[in-house]
């Protein structure tokens, strides 16, 4: 995998757990690490469970990691749509999602990528929500997913804060032109904002693209979008907090943590943690009132993919 510096002139476009680099059309772009689309088409009927043995090394590279992360949410295009997916009880259930997520036994995975200044907390605080209303229009850039971020902060929409990791959402009617539902589920990346380093990620709603971007067509939420994307954004979370500046932990082929478990989401059990299903409805964890199907995580202790810290794989 060929990594290359993060300041705004760098290009690139990494494919995670490959070999696989593309230019999204020229200087300026940011290098994004991506969250490859689903191998298996979501209407299978079944969520794959993965292997249980040690993977490839990961490895640190002398980068930061995230102590304790503040997430911000950016509603990017129209969250009121009456589609059963773009909507408020959307929205309300990933502010469950980030709200729970912290301190779970899955996010504490974390926990195991210490570096020189410290190490994860495994705790998440979510900060507080912005709208846009399509201001680059239905078909982002990659560049123009910075600038969107770049405008709620300059505009004093959204506080500058180096310990934050913004998520761009987009409402299904939106599309990345670098690859959205075919290369790529979301990405994270960093950049500079007013002279800040500023975390960053990108996820649209796995609406448009249930059989890329979902492990499901139906959902433990009734919102197999949403659903889809927050186990998306629980991947681009963890690789952000494990690889902020993208110099810090991933392995030889470039793959971050999450990576490396992609689209596994642990064997069936009785009981939760573990994969629970309901006719073709799966979960596997549980937190702000809800269960959530997720994608599992790598811990740096073993190289094991599991589904919370010393716990179910």
């Amino acid at each position: 995998m060929i990594r290359k510096s993060i300041a705004v002139a760098a290009v690139g476009l990494l494919m995670a757990g490959s070999a696989f680099a593309a230019n999204e059309g020229g200087t300026g772009q940011p290098e994004i690490i991506v969250h490859r689309p689903n191998p298996k088409d979501a209407g299978a009927g079944y969520a794959t469970a993965g292997g249980t043995g040690a993977l490839s090394a990961i490895t640190y590279h002398g980068g930061p990691v995230m102590g304790t992360p503040n997430a911000y949410i950016i509603w990017y295009g129209n969250w009121a749509q009456s589609n059963g997916s773009d909507t408020a009880a959307g929205k309300a259930l990933v502010t469950s999602f980030l709200g729970g997520i912290g301190n779970s036994a899955y996010f504490k995975i974390n926990t195991t990528y210490s570096a020189s200044g410290g190490a994860p907390t495994g705790a998440v605080s979510l900060k507080s929500s912005t709208t846009d209303n399509y201001s680059h229009g239905t078909r982002l850039s990659d560049s123009a997913v910075l600038a969107v971020v770049s405008s709620a902060i300059t505009s004093g929409r959204l506080p500058k804060d180096p310990a934050g990791v913004y998520f761009v959402l987009t409402s299904s009617d939106v599309s990345e032109s670098s690859g959205f539902c075919n290369r790529y589920c979301g990405w994270h990346t960093h950049g500079s904002v007013s002279g800040t380093d500023i975390k960053y990620s990108f996820v649209g709603n796995a609406n448009r693209c249930l059989s890329s971007c979902a492990a499901q067509t139906s959902s433990p939420n009734g919102n197999a979008g949403v659903d889809g994307m927050l186990s998306v954004v629980a991947h681009e979370l963890e690789e952000a907090v494990s690889d902020p500046d993208l110099n810090a932990w991933y392995d030889s082929a470039g793959s971050e943590n999450a990576d490396k478990c992609a689209w596994t989401f642990g064997q069936p059990k009785s009981s939760l943690p573990g994969q629970v299903c309901s006719g073709s409805t799966c979960w596997n964890q549980s937190w702000g009132g809800h269960n959530w199907l997720v994608q599992r995580n790598l811990s740096a202790s073993n190289n094991r993919c599991y589904l919370g810290l010393n716990g179910a794989q």
